[in-house]
């Protein structure tokens, strides 16, 4: 059995980020530490691929550039029943393809000395007052710590004795060729105007084989994640949601290779820690109203490289205030409010909420400004608040706009295609 100081399960953009991040604070743990990653880079993942500017400026913070192909963004286009908008800030992300983003990224986890064993699917875990041992394909590995990087049905959640949580949602997408009503490529599209479920589908721009193709997809909420919703089930499969959308633009659902997923939303009554043992990313839960994944789990692994530095060096292992400090932290707000958010968009103030972000837009600006990790101006961060206020019900339009601050000329807001 091999002994080390931290057994990472998991090899995608969270467990990467959590060695990078405890090796950059930690560097004589480099060789302590393994990554154990069930298959073989490059390996592909299910996923749009959209990764915000901040996602890259967390791991420039720890020295790490990943520089893969990748179609860069400068905005959002949204459609909902009432209209649609499109919004540009300049360069705010790009879309990469995860077969060779995670590829980088353990190619950066390697270069600062973090073994990777490839091909080894864990099987088991097991937590006592020695630390943890994991079994897999590749052999047992014994630690101090485990961190459950292995997404939604995590092997150590279920060793930690963790429920699969009640935010969940499923997905599915498909790559396929550009088509005439598409938007500017260099927009992340949302497409909000069918209401039979709770969620979105989206039209990312991604490039294949050097072919310029585009990422289409579903992502529904299972309705019980939402409070006063129809009993968990209720919700539309994912797959037949996608085929409606394709069909309407033209397309034919069946020559498309179909990848299906699922997702976990952050719940913030449950555990994500044990002694010795402690999750990120998926395993632990991420945004559940839009399932954002790469840049919330590269943030993730930020928190939890800075983390397990400091427990390690104290010698404390029982991870009770683990929970504490992911919710705490701006990561951690930012989910919080996404969970509030989440309730009333996908609610019944959908309507109203919908007419307002088209109407004053803010609120979005601001969203596209974290997203690329950029400082907000003062008066649309207070505006964004503002409106972030009515989207979760607390106040009546008439109150939000005695409350805004003063605006000069109304800037053009397209409600047509972009």
């Amino acid at each position: 059995m091999s002994a080390n100081e931290v057994v990472i399960v998991g090899g995608g953009p969270a467990g990467m980020s959590t060695a990078i991040f405890l090796v950059h604070h930690r560097p004589a743990l480099a060789d302590r530490i393994v990554v154990l990653e069930k298959e073989r880079y490059p390996r592909d993942k299910c996923c749009a691929g959209g990764l915000g500017g901040r996602a890259d400026r967390t791991l420039a913070a720890a020295g790490v550039t990943i520089d893969v192909p990748s179609v860069p963004v400068n905005g959002v286009s949204a459609a909902f029943q009432s209209g649609e908008l499109a919004l540009r800030e300049g360069h705010i992300g790009r879309v990469i393809r995860r077969v060779e983003f995670d590829r980088a990224l353990a190619g950066a986890a390697r270069a600062r000395g973090v073994r990777i064993v490839e091909g080894a699917r864990v099987t088991a875990a097991a937590l006592g007052p020695r630390g943890a041992q994991v079994e897999s394909s590749a052999g047992a590995f014994a630690g101090r710590v485990v961190v459950g990087a292995d997404g939604v049905g995590s092997v150590v959640r279920r060793a930690m004795g963790l429920p699969f949580g009640r935010l969940r949602a499923q997905a599915v997408e498909v790559d396929t060729e550009p088509v005439a009503a598409d938007r500017a490529r260099d927009l992340l599209h949302f497409e909000m105007r069918d209401r039979s479920f709770p969620g979105y589908l989206w039209d990312f721009p991604t490039v294949v084989g050097g072919r310029e193709l585009v990422c289409r997809g579903a992502y529904v909420l299972h309705e019980g994640a939402l409070d006063g919703g129809r009993a968990a089930g209720e919700a539309p499969d994912a797959e037949r949601v996608l085929r409606r959308r394709l069909e309407a633009l033209g397309l034919d659902p069946g020559r498309y290779r179909r990848k299906r997923f699922a997702e976990r939303g952050l719940d913030r009554a449950a555990a994500i820690a044990r002694p010795a043992a402690l999750l990120v990313g998926e395993a632990a839960g991420i945004d559940p109203m839009l399932g954002e994944g790469i840049a919330q789990a590269i943030a993730y692994g930020a928190l939890a490289g800075a983390y397990l530095a400091e427990k390690l060096e104290a010698g404390d292992l029982r991870f009770d205030d683990w929970g504490r400090r992911v919710e705490r932290s701006l990561f951690g707000l930012d989910i919080r409010f996404r969970r509030r958010v989440m309730r009333a968009f996908y609610g019944a103030p959908r309507e109203r909420v919908e007419r307002y972000l088209l109407d004053e837009p803010s609120f979005l600006r601001f969203g596209m400004r974290h997203f690329a990790g950029r400082p907000q101006p003062a008066p649309d961060a207070l505006r964004a608040a503002a409106t972030g206020a009515l989207v979760v019900g607390r106040i009546g339009i008439d109150r939000l706009l005695a409350s805004l601050p003063a605006r000069g000329a109304r800037e053009h807001r397209p409600r047509g295609r972009a």
